[in-house]
């Protein structure tokens, strides 16, 4: 069974349509303040902060720099995958 766990944010809003290409994936969306139940959302947000320090003035933050943050994190081998990266879980289930 295919998971994804998220946050409560307003950015999953739109969960179904971000999902619906993705067959057999169900979205649980965590409890708030129980970061216990998102293991890999605080483990991605670790990842982030070596890019974007706590305490950032995100009005200085631009758009292209979090693409590439994006991509270097979506790039990034994890263990957890056997070594490979997330970009190219992702785009298994759509080849």
């Amino acid at each position: 069974m295919l998971t994804i766990t998220t946050d409560n944010g307003s950015e999953f809003a739109a969960h179904e349509l971000i999902t619906k290409g993705l067959n057999g994936v169900t979205v649980y969306f965590a409890d708030s303040y129980c970061s216990w139940q998102k293991g890999l959302v605080e483990y991605t947000n670790k990842l982030i902060r070596q890019y974007i320090p706590k305490g950032s003035d995100f009005s200085i933050v631009t758009p292209q720099f979090i693409k590439r943050v994006q991509s270097k994190l979506n790039k990034r081998l994890r263990e957890k995958l056997n070594f490979s990266t997330p970009m190219k879980e992702f785009f298994k289930h759509f080849s």
